[in-house]
């Protein structure tokens, strides 16, 4: 076994049968990060001693049978996801000393299944982003073409996954987060449904919409990640009850008389030509294995991306607001009174797309614009939800491309943020309407660039898009393919 063919199932099954041993494992991760880091920026903070620690302890224990479903996987945490004793920055100058005093229940449950948690991945300040060029510790470069971005605001995860640092990462997806830069990174990215996964230690951006994902190479191993993270918290209130189902077990590749909704129109939201070709060539793959194709309509998604802005920056503005030198975090010094202190904080600890949210923030939900921007931009979800509802009423899953474009180059567009928000069209509806969501590859385009195909279901059947993400990556395998940086390393 070599780092290049690690998948979750791979490691933890040849882990059991004492194949390798929890420190080989272990070992071999952190060399792949530290070999190939400084050409991808993908982890801020490596945890090499603490992983070594618990590598020990699995191999020292008397029943490797009895261990937990991620036994000696080497997996990546998104740095907005606490971690006790780990730094935690969230990608910004405002938190880069902050060592949190717990875990997030997410990797908690990690730790428990066997993880072995090798880093901290970089991500866009806060979430907000989605290239990874908003990190206050530099981009993420892509492994597919280190001059290309690899998505945000997850980037340092994806690429963590697609350069075979570690076979599994977890991240945060607000508005595409996690799945959008699966898609330009070429693995899979999952999103559940709002309230699956427990938000206790997740840094804070939209709380109405943040939900902590999985990415892997194989849908099965992003379904075994989520499996162990899933599941009520009494930390969190936002968490369901909802009992989490045998995934993995539902994964049989049978898609017969399962409906696939197309929605047709949406498809014309500046996709380009590669993608769209990419797109009908899955939906033709999933016809051939049996899967009934029909057109559907969202009427409302086309509100999506300013409705997205508007919610997610007053829940924003609302969030950020404890970042003010007071408790934790950066404090400016010099100052002469509390003002100042507010003022000169914010300013050096914040960089110019969280100002930018901030402010927008602000503004929307000031008196006299409240009802007429945020309370609108509510209303306009509702609707959003109801033609989600509506559609998956008559199809199981709704299929689109994750993207409208591959991965573009770095800093190609920093200059023009509507231009840089139009990359999440298709990604935004999802989180609007709660519900989950999954990217898989389906491809490359002319310059050799990741394709993905995007499932969405129904809220809490997670079940059914997984099955029928599984069955069409049996039938193609673009997971395999390596990216260039793989064979350079």
């Amino acid at each position: 076994m070599t780092e290049l063919t690690w998948t979750v199932a791979g490691v933890r099954d040849a882990f059991l049968a004492g194949e390798v041993s929890a420190r080989e494992v272990c070992e071999a991760a952190l060399r792949r990060v530290e070999g190939l880091n400084g050409s991808l920026n993908a982890f801020l903070t490596l945890a090499a001693d603490g992983a070594r620690e618990q590598a020990r302890a699995l191999d020292a224990a008397p029943d490797r049978r009895a261990l937990g479903p991620l036994a000696a996987v080497p997996v990546a945490v998104k740095d907005n996801i606490c971690t006790a004793g780990i730094r935690t920055t969230a990608g910004s100058r405002t938190l880069e000393r902050f060592v949190a005093p717990y875990h997030a229940t997410a990797v908690e449950r990690l730790l428990a299944a066997g993880a072995l948690l090798v880093g901290k991945t970089n991500c866009d300040e806060f979430g907000m982003g989605s290239s990874n060029e908003h990190s206050a510790f530099g981009a993420v470069s892509n492994p597919w073409s280190l001059e290309r971005a690899p998505g945000g605001s997850s980037g340092g995860s994806a690429a963590a996954v697609a350069a075979r640092m570690v076979p599994a990462a977890i991240g945060s997806d607000t508005g595409g987060s996690v799945r959008q830069p699966a898609a330009f990174c070429g693995v899979v990215g999952l999103k559940p449904t709002y309230g699956r996964v427990s938000r206790y230690g997740l840094i804070a951006f939209a709380s109405s919409l943040d939900q902590i994902g999985s990415l892997a190479r194989t849908v099965g191993d992003a379904a075994r990640v989520l499996a162990v993270m899933a599941g009520p918290d009494a930390r969190d209130s936002t968490c369901s009850a909802e009992v989490v189902p045998d995934w993995l077990g539902d994964l049989s590749g049978d898609v017969r008389g399962v409906r696939v909704g197309v929605p047709v129109a949406w498809l014309d939201q500046g996709v380009s030509s590669g993608v769209r070709l990419a797109f009908d060539q899955a939906i033709d793959v999933l016809r051939s294995r049996g899967a009934t194709i029909a057109a559907v309509s969202l009427p409302h998604v086309r509100y999506a991306v300013p409705v997205y802005h508007l919610i997610a920056t007053a829940e924003a503005s609302s969030n950020l607001a404890r970042y003010d030198g007071v408790r934790y975090g950066l404090r400016a010094a010099e100052v002469s009174n509390l003002r100042e202190m507010y003022e000169k904080t914010r300013e050096a600890g914040f960089g110019p797309e969280v100002k930018r949210r901030i402010i927008l923030g602000t503004f929307v939900l000031s008196a006299g614009y409240r009802d007429q921007y945020y309370g609108q931009a509510q209303r306009v979800r509702t609707l959003i939800r109801r033609d989600f509802e509506s559609a998956l009423a008559s199809a199981d899953v709704i299929a689109t491309p994750t993207s409208p474009t591959t991965a573009f180059r770095l800093g190609e567009r920093l200059a023009d943020p509507v231009h840089m928000y139009l990359a999440d069209v298709f990604t935004v509806g999802a989180p609007l309407a709660g519900l989950p969501a999954v990217s898989v590859p389906a491809g490359f385009d002319a310059d050799g660039l990741p394709v993905a195909l995007q499932l969405t279901g129904r809220a809490f059947d997670e079940a059914s898009m997984l099955r029928v993400a599984d069955a069409y990556e049996r039938d193609t395998g673009w997971w395999r393919t390596q990216p260039p940086i793989n064979a350079e390393g």
